[in-house]
């Protein structure tokens, strides 16, 4: 059995330990998710893995045979390259192949006649034929299809960041790997193509270790969870739902063991206050427990709900109304005389494949893209706060605690308490010792959440939120839902995460593209339910239909020339079948010579049409014979 083992391997990046001395090993056919708070060292731990980073402690071994695919959350390609160059960029003699022949092959196309290029192509060709290496073109092909990528000579330099991403991962999915390492794989994916990624995962052969944020595809796909929490790892048998009932356990007993602690410090606490003196070994003994306790106690983080119950500003009885709007974008219809209202309270998700105009949507309902037609109308009341998929004005050069108290120093709570910048950093999973961090230290989805919570800072009355989800840990997301939750205003958000929509979303607005929009009342879930019906009651109609009545027919007979036709058939059938093995053998035997070669597939494509016709009207006249 194929497996890696990592031992007692420790990293610090700058003066932050991320983890130390953890061990762990990954089994043939595991599927393991690693997850933990941003910043905690899930993507140097899968760098440390992948063999992209080294540990400053610790060992790595496998067998030297073990071949490991990477994909990064933030992918480095070459913006020279087409999709297909890139895809096959790699060292394997099988995608050194692909590559030539895909570049030959489009070269073809621009030069047909050129008899160089011909021959060139022809030798590639018999090379993908010894190589079995037609399935693995297709298989590529069909990948960078379901991850929503179709032109495969376009640069990537011309490609958004999204569909870097999707590049990205198809060029690991194609790789015959005996680990997979995935870091935010359904980043930047529409529904469908997180579904199929799904399904191809559970048949993937090798062994799967992989971060995401999308708990329902973690429920679905893992059968091992790794936890990354205070410098340590903590492993769970299952998939994510398993993973939540154990670690409950795990921190009740971890609780129970603290409380016990705490009521013997307290003891020890209360004997030192009385003024013991070190004179006997006892007493020394005793000393010395209560300093270890005091040490232990130290280290121990508590556990408490955390409480984002921020006050909103008031928002009156109008908030957004879109009438007859209309936008087109670079020839596309995005919007085509759509209405929209926006009510106090409303929970909308917006969802639809990528290009839609999802995001465009959010623009314009915040102002900051016009209409081409249409009217916006906005409420006097609303103040919106709009998180974008970029960390808009976050100054890098700044601290932590410096970065939020531009915004405010102090906040009040919806139960009329006030809270300091420096509380609200806690209770959003900044420890103390991170406030005076300079920003550029920090990890990608720390800065995501550090510029999150600025934005809930700012006591908004609607909320506009652009793939809130992507880059942030399960927990910091669980403190958002919970947040979201008690919010009095209106959220707004795009979002390919079906977890988070379910919790979030009231009614959701589907954009089907060309500018057919719908509007669903229900979560994520039931809206994929009644999809599933409509297709399934859809095909049932279809067998229910009635058959055609037959209209009783006089029995048929050949006529005269069918009649000579039926004697010659086995003859034609049999001479055809001939001369295709006599063609396929002289294709065989004529080595570079790419003018006969393409004579002899002209002749075996026209003789194999002529066959099955052939057989059609054998089929159809032997039929007339025996029911005459």
């Amino acid at each position: 059995m194929k497996m890696i083992s990592i031992e007692n391997v420790s990293k610090t990046y700058g003066e932050k330990d991320l983890f130390d001395s953890i061990s762990f090993t990954i089994a043939e056919k595991e599927r393991v998710g690693l997850i933990g708070v941003n910043g905690t060292g899930k993507s140097s731990l899968l760098k440390i893995v992948a063999g992209i980073d080294q540990p400053d402690s610790g060992e790595i071994s496998c067998g030297k045979d073990y071949k490991i695919a990477y994909s990064s959350q933030q992918p480095e390609l070459n913006g020279e390259l087409t999709v297909l160059e890139q895809l096959f960029e790699g060292d394997a003699p099988i995608l050194k192949l692909l590559k030539e022949y895909e570049l030959t092959l489009h070269e073809l196309n621009s030069f047909p006649n050129d008899s160089a290029i011909q021959d060139k192509l022809f030798q590639l060709q018999k090379q993908m034929d010894a190589q079995q290496a037609w399935d693995a073109s297709t298989n590529a092909k069909t990948i960078l299809t379901k991850l929503g990528i179709e032109d495969f000579y376009k640069k990537i330099g011309e490609l958004s960041g999204g569909q870097k991403k999707r590049v990205s991962l198809a060029q690991t999915l194609i790789q015959t790997a005996d680990l997979l390492i995935l870091d935010e794989p359904t980043n930047h994916l529409d529904f469908d193509s997180v579904k199929w990624l799904e399904e191809y995962l559970g048949r993937y052969q090798g062994a799967i270790l992989l971060v995401t944020h999308d708990r329902y595809f973690l429920d679905r796909v893992t059968n091992r969870i790794f936890e990354l929490d205070g410098g340590n790892l903590y492993s769970y048998k299952g998939n994510y739902a398993a993973f939540l009932e154990a670690k409950a356990i795990r921190e009740e007993n971890e609780a129970a063991t603290i409380d016990k602690q705490r009521n013997l410090y307290r003891r020890e606490l209360e004997w030192i206050r009385r003024g013991a003196k070190a004179r006997t070994t006892k007493q020394k003994a005793r000393i010395q427990r209560f300093e270890k306790l005091d040490d232990t106690l130290a280290g121990v983080k508590t556990s408490e709900k955390l409480d984002l119950s921020l006050n909103g500003s008031r928002l009156g009885k109008q908030v957004f109304e879109l009438k007859d709007a209309s936008k087109s974008y670079g020839g596309q219809v995005l919007l085509n005389h759509y209405d929209l209202l926006v009510k106090p309270g409303d929970r909308f998700g917006i969802i639809g494949r990528n290009g839609a105009g999802k995001s465009t949507l959010l623009n314009i309902l915040a102002g900051n893209i016009p209409l081409d037609a249409g009217e916006r109308v906005i409420g006097q009341t609303v103040k919106i706060a709009y998180y974008t998929q970029e960390n808009e004005n976050l100054d890098e050069n700044k601290r932590v605690i410096e970065y939020l108290k531009e915004t405010a120093q102090v906040i009040e709570t919806s139960d009329g308490k006030t809270i300091s910048a420096t509380q609200m950093l806690e209770r959003f999973l900044f420890p103390s010792y991170t406030h005076g961090t300079i920003i550029r230290k920090l990890s990608g989805g720390e800065k995501r959440r550090l510029y999150l919570l600025k934005i809930l800072m700012t006591e908004p009355n609607v909320l506009l939120l652009d793939e809130p989800t992507n880059d942030l840990d399960t927990q910091t997301l669980t403190v958002l839902e919970d947040y979201l939750e008690e919010f009095p205003g209106v959220v707004i958000t795009v979002s390919h995460d079906r977890y988070f929509l379910d919790k979030v979303a009231e009614q959701l607005i589907v954009l089907n593209g060309e500018g057919n929009i719908d509007s669903f009342y229900g979560n994520y879930s039931d809206y994929l339910d009644k999809q599933s019906e409509k297709a399934v009651t859809k095909e049932a109609r279809k067998k229910e239909e009635p058959p055609v009545e037959q209209v009783k027919q006089k029995k048929k007979k050949l006529t005269y020339n069918e009649q000579r036709e039926w004697a010659e058939m086995d003859g034609k059938i049999e001479a055809a079948e001939t001369r295709l093995e006599e063609v396929a053998k002289e294709m065989e035997s004529i080595g570079s010579n790419f003018e006969k070669a393409q004579q002899l597939m002209a002749e075996e494509a026209s003789l194999n049409e002529k066959l099955e016709h052939l057989i059609e009207r054998w089929s159809y006249l032997s039929e007339i014979v025996e029911n005459s």
